[in-house]
């Protein structure tokens, strides 16, 4: 445990009184009322990370709105998950982004030249479901709901900062090890081989700001997180896996680092993904978007060109970093009693390394853009997007789920 203070603000969880800041947010319900953005696919129904989610979140009455933002196929899927989530007793509401509702309301703003009929995945649902919950909220926090260590501290730690009137940050981030305490093994590979190195060897190429910034992130990849209503219409968000990381860009984009936090969320363990053997599945399809998206940052905030010879650079002191950390993280779990694989750990920075080289590639003959239109943008072209949206969902729930 240590106190130090990154170039953003750190909230240590030293001795935090969660009980107080359940009580404060509760007082400051009526003037700045939270929702919760829950982004979930299908399949993710039922899995005993869920099941525990809303029982917990039972007990965080300061959240005034829960929006569940579904990806799902099928009527049959969509009543399925409206059913499951009738265990819940905040308000809440069923988003079915996929649902034919939803999707003419998208194809609709396309004749006002919004299209955004050919993204898809989380970062789409999760615009969607902002729409929504910006109707009613000071606030908006958002997790997944894949958390296997969830607890009723999470949305209370993340949406405190925000709403607390001698705080008033802007945006707050999740941060948290990655240990599986049942396994007694270390996890979060993405974060520790390739995003903390990659922003090492980028740094090494450029001392722009906004690279300072992500490397006071101590888990830039966390699902986790908080912000204004108003910081939430106006940013572009990334529709891929690079949301996480093109999120915090955007965030530096429209505020001050000043108000801007990170908070301690304790031990955080959730499914995890497959390595895969190419661009298109698994861990790398994640690698290779977060690379691209951090291509667009660097494109956007140096000098530097992306050249064949930098591309080239950054692939071979990627490559060293993530090897030279390899050595210490084993120090760390020999030291700490946990399961460590020196040689799967290799095999990983080498495909990540791979991935590099055929990303970059990629992004040099065709940089283009997987940012959505921010909300402020939309609600010019359509003033009244958020109302129809709200309005769909509850046409859904009349039509698919109430008996006559």
């Amino acid at each position: 445990m240590d106190f130090y203070q990154e170039y953003i603000t750190t909230i240590h969880d030293f001795c935090i009184d969660k009980e107080k800041l359940v009580r404060r947010i509760e007082e400051l319900k009526e003037r700045r009322p939270a929702s919760l953005i829950i982004p979930i696919l299908y399949e993710e129904v039922e899995n005993p990370p869920l099941k525990k989610i809303i029982t917990d979140l039972n007990e965080c009455t300061y959240i005034s709105q829960v929006v569940v933002a579904l990806a799902a196929e099928s009527t049959e899927q969509y009543v399925h998950v409206v059913e499951y989530f009738k265990d819940l007793k905040l308000p809440h509401i069923i988003v079915w982004c996929d649902g034919p509702r939803i999707q003419h309301i998208i194809f609709g703003m396309k004749k006002k030249g919004i299209d955004l009929t050919s993204f898809k995945g989380k970062g789409k649902d999760v615009w969607i479901a902002i729409g929504i919950a910006t109707l009613d909220s000071y606030a908006i926090a958002f997790h997944d709901a894949d958390i296997v260590t969830y607890s009723v501290d999470f949305p209370a730690k993340l949406l405190y900062p925000i709403v607390e009137t001698e705080l008033n940050f802007f945006f707050n981030k999740g941060y948290y090890a990655r240990i599986d305490m049942d396994g007694m093994a270390m996890h979060g590979r993405v974060f520790r081989l390739f995003v903390r190195p990659l922003l090492d060897t980028l740094q090494s190429e450029s001392k722009a700001d906004i690279l300072r910034y992500f490397l006071a992130f101590r888990y830039t990849l966390a699902g986790e997180f908080a912000m204004t209503s108003d910081l939430a219409m106006n940013i572009r968000i990334p529709a891929d896996w690079g949301l996480e990381v093109g999120l915090l860009a955007e965030v530096y984009r429209n505020t001050t680092t000043k108000k801007i936090c990170q908070i301690d969320l304790g031990y955080y363990d959730h499914k995890h993904q497959q390595l895969g053997t190419n661009r298109s599945e698994g861990l790398c399809k994640m690698v290779g978007d977060i690379f691209t998206t951090f291509m667009r940052v660097v494109t956007e905030s140096t000098d530097n060109r992306m050249s064949e010879a930098y591309l080239h650079g950054i692939h071979v002191r990627y490559k060293r970093l993530g090897q030279d950390l390899i050595r210490r993280y084993h120090a760390d779990a020999l030291c700490n009693g946990l399961y460590y694989n020196r040689h799967e750990e290799e095999s990983y920075v080498d495909m990540f390394a791979r991935v590099i080289r055929n990303a970059g590639d990629d992004y040099r003959h065709d940089p283009s853009d997987v940012l959505m239109p921010d909300w402020t943008r939309a609600l010019s072209a359509v003033p009244d997007l958020r109302e129809q949206l709200y309005e769909a969902c509850i046409a859904d729930v009349k039509e698919y789920c109430e008996e006559e």
